[in-house]
This record gives C-alpha cells, sequence and structure tokens, in this order.
C-alpha cells in the first residue's frame, strides 16, 4: 500500500543541512525516508544519541496533526552499489512509492590539504561519497520512476533536488577534492534535467553559501571574521532551515516551467559586485 501523503527521500538526513530539509518537508505534511550512514554519524559525535531516531522523532513532532505522514530512517552508504540497490527497495517496501528525491549526503575531505598534497584516497572517498553515489542513486531512482509513472499519474510529479555547494564554482586550493564532486553535482543536475524533462520529472540544484552546520565548525572562526568584513551582502551564517524552506518551495511545484535550475541560498555570495 502506498502512503497517502507525499513521500520523501532525503540522503545525508540525520544532521546538518539534511535535518533541516527532513523538517521542513515534515512540516508541510511530507512523509520523508530518513537517510543517514550510521558509521559516518558516529565518526562526527560518537557520544551523542542514534542522530537518525533523533531526527525520526523531531519529524513526528513537527509533522502537522491529521496529514497522514510518517517517518522511517534507513541506514545506508550511498557511495557503495549494494547499498543503495538494498536503500531504494526497502523505501519502496516501507512507502510504496517515492515523489521527491533529495540528494543531499556528502563528506569533506578528511584533512584540508594544498592541492600539491592532496591524497588520492581523499579524493576517492569523496567522490564516491559526494558525485558517484547521487549519480547513481538519481539514475536508480529515476529508472524506478519511469516504469511506474503512468501507474500513478495521479500523485505529485516527480522531481528531484540536488545539495551541491557555492563550492561548486568557487576555488578552495585546500579542498580541491571537494570542489571538484559539487561541480559535478552541477553538471549532474543539467544532464538529468534534460533527460527527464520529456517524462514530467523536474530536475533542480539547490547551491548553499557558508552554512553553520558541524562540517564548518572547524572553520568557525574564520567564516565569522569574513562574514563581518562583508563577505556576504546578508551578513549572517546560512541555517539548514534556509534550505530546508527552498526545498519546500520547490516540493510545492512552483517552478512547474523551470528545470535544471539553480537556486542559491548563500546570502548573496554569488553577486559579483564591485
Amino acid at each position: 500500500m502506498i502512503t497517502q501523503s507525499p513521500i520523501a527521500l532525503v540522503t545525508g538526513a540525520s544532521r546538518g543541512i539534511g535535518r533541516g530539509i527532513a523538517l521542513a518537508l515534515a512540516r508541510f505534511g511530507y512523509s520523508v525516508a530518513i537517510n543517514y550512514y550510521s558509521d559516518l554519524d558516529r565518526a562526527f559525535a560518537p557520544s551523542k544519541p542514534d542522530p537518525g531516531a533523533e531526527c525520526q522523532r523531531l519529524c513526528q513532532e513537527a509533522a502537522p496533526t491529521g496529514s497522514g505522514a510518517s517517518f522511517e530512517t534507513f541506514s545506508a552508504d550511498i557511495s557503495d552499489a549494494r547499498c543503495r540497490e538494498l536503500l531504494l527497495k526497502d523505501v519502496v517496501a516501507r512507502f510504496g512509492w517515492i515523489d521527491l528525491l533529495v540528494n543531499n549526503a556528502g563528506i569533506a575531505p578528511t584533512e584540508r590539504k594544498d592541492l600539491l598534497e592532496a591524497s588520492q584516497d581523499s579524493f576517492n572517498r569523496v567522490m564516491s561519497v559526494n558525485l558517484r553515489g547521487p549519480y547513481f542513486l538519481t539514475q536508480a531512482v529515476a529508472n524506478f520512476w519511469l516504469a511506474g509513472l503512468a501507474e500513478h499519474a495521479a500523485r505529485p510529479r516527480p522531481k528531484i533536488i540536488t545539495v551541491s555547494s557555492m563550492s561548486a564554482y568557487t576555488a578552495s586550493i585546500n579542498r580541491g577534492d571537494y570542489c571538484i564532486s559539487k561541480a559535478g553535482l552541477a553538471m549532474m543536475t543539467k544532464l538529468f534535467a534534460v533527460r527527464l524533462a520529456g517524462e514530467g520529472i523536474g530536475v533542480y540544484e539547490i547551491r548553499p553559501g557558508i552554512m553553520a552546520t558541524d562540517m564548518t565548525d572547524p572553520v568557525k572562526e574564520k567564516y565569522d571574521r569574513l562574514i563581518a568584513e562583508g563577505l556576504t551582502p546578508i551578513a549572517r551564517w546560512g541555517t539548514p532551515e534556509d534550505v530546508g524552506r527552498a526545498v519546500v518551495a520547490i516540493a510545492q511545484d512552483q517552478f512547474p516551467f523551470s528545470t535544471g535550475e539553480v537556486f542559491n541560498v548563500d546570502g548573496g555570495f554569488h553577486i559579483r559586485k564591485l
């Protein structure tokens, strides 16, 4: 049986931006498949309660009364082909369908190193999680949709949202692998947008700027100073809630004549100014 509320699969949803997206969708009445990778979460916060279960609880509290929304956690490493296959199988077994795929899962390099000293191991790991994983998960979900769209024509128009970064076009020479992975996501969005437009599937990219998450904690002092010096026209850190609002706006189908579009959620960082 298919869950009646709209259904979203959000990768990397147990913390940071992903959690903000899951909560925003829950408030909008979505059921959410909360994907996370337990080994990675333990590396970030070994002493904290299970982040996936915590996100599930918060979503349940945020969901409107009577929405019929439900929430489930799915621990899976999206860089692994078998894990991606099982993730999709398990989500469909639980909810019956997917209306929205949000590619959010991503990692930073283990060490910030100068471009001339960066390791192949770091490059391979960052690429496998940040680019290869979303690329082939999107492929799998798109093929699942194409096999069932006619049968589910009454449901919302399927959508894919990929969370990239200002690093897609901003060179940081001490984390080149991360920048290249995010630039790859920008092209991935264009490719799937062109391929799936004729099937009525919208594909979008959200490009966050400087976000207050555990990933940016080590460089907080640096960005506090840069923001104070005018790095961004809107002089504050971005939040996971800011990205969540952008996801909800797309999920509401407010852009039916747009695909392959980039939504900057960066305080105006992308604006060139003199």
